[in-house]
């Protein structure tokens, strides 16, 4: 009998933020050298939280801290995408994908 393979990311976040950190890599934003070693001082500084879900925080902050050092992103921007994905999630119907309203 075979079974299923168990998906490769286990919340659909996870797959979008490894997609942009490698997108941002490939159009030049920085070196996967440099992804390398910022990454790993995010899991460092998360060592307590040693499981998938601090894995993937990890991955969040370092890439939130080399779109801020590449001025790509400002802490503010952050920030402020954060508390709209937030609103996003608690308004949005069981079940249904969340998404973020359009800007202003």
């Amino acid at each position: 009998m075979n079974r299923p393979e168990p998906p490769v990311f286990s919340d659909p976040w996870h797959a979008q933020v490894f997609a942009l950190t490698v997108q941002l890599n490939e159009t030049g934003r920085f070196t996967w050298s440099e992804w390398a070693d910022t990454f790993g001082r995010a899991l460092r500084d998360r060592r307590a939280e040693d499981t998938e879900v601090g894995y993937w925080e990890a991955w969040l902050t370092a890439l939130q801290r080399l779109l801020q050092q590449r001025d790509l992103a400002s802490s503010a921007d952050l920030d402020r995408l954060e508390a709209a994905w937030a609103e996003a999630y608690r308004t949005t119907p069981h079940g249904q994908p969340v998404r973020l309203a359009p800007r202003d």
